[in-house]
């Protein structure tokens, strides 16, 4: 499992490429090779990049659901609408299709940011106003998504 760290801004040119940021290399270098899945993120109009290995786990718990059911392949087909495999070329740029650079509202400046094990592609005035509109309930949100089992402290 790959644990991602690091927030950067880049910049795409007319084609939708960027350069991916040496710190992200240098992290991603054991699965370079293996290729990507860049997908439309679920809940912000962000791109998700998936290393495939990572890609593959997800899948793989995917393929659990049970397809006789209509809201799972409802799930399915809304989480992989749009998923295209990538690759870092040679120069270190990273080609973004048209449809995903739409859907994410990119334009010219772009900030990577790590989310765990995946990296988050966003147009950097979308990135700021979505870190700002976080930052109000932030501290409630903290409490309640990191409320740790309070005996387990004291073991």
């Amino acid at each position: 499992m790959i644990n991602l760290i690091g927030t950067y801004e880049c910049k795409a040119d007319a084609k939708g490429r960027l350069m991916m940021p040496a710190a992200f290399k240098k992290q991603l270098s054991p699965v370079l090779q293996d290729g990507f899945v860049v997908k439309r993120a679920v809940f912000q109009s962000c791109l998700e990049l998936y290393p495939m290995q990572e890609w593959n786990l997800l899948m793989k718990k995917m393929n659990g659901l049970n397809r006789f059911k209509k809201k799972n392949n409802d799930f399915i087909r809304r989480f992989t609408a749009g998923v295209k495999i990538v690759e870092i070329d040679a120069t270190g740029r990273l080609l973004i299709p048209k449809d995903l650079v739409s859907f994410a509202g990119i334009k010219k400046e772009l900030v990577l940011s790590s989310a765990v094990n995946i990296i988050e592609i966003w147009d950097k005035d979308q990135y700021e106003k979505a870190i700002d509109d976080a930052a109000v309930d932030f501290a409630e949100l903290a409490e309640e998504v990191m409320d740790f089992d309070e005996e387990a402290d004291q073991d």
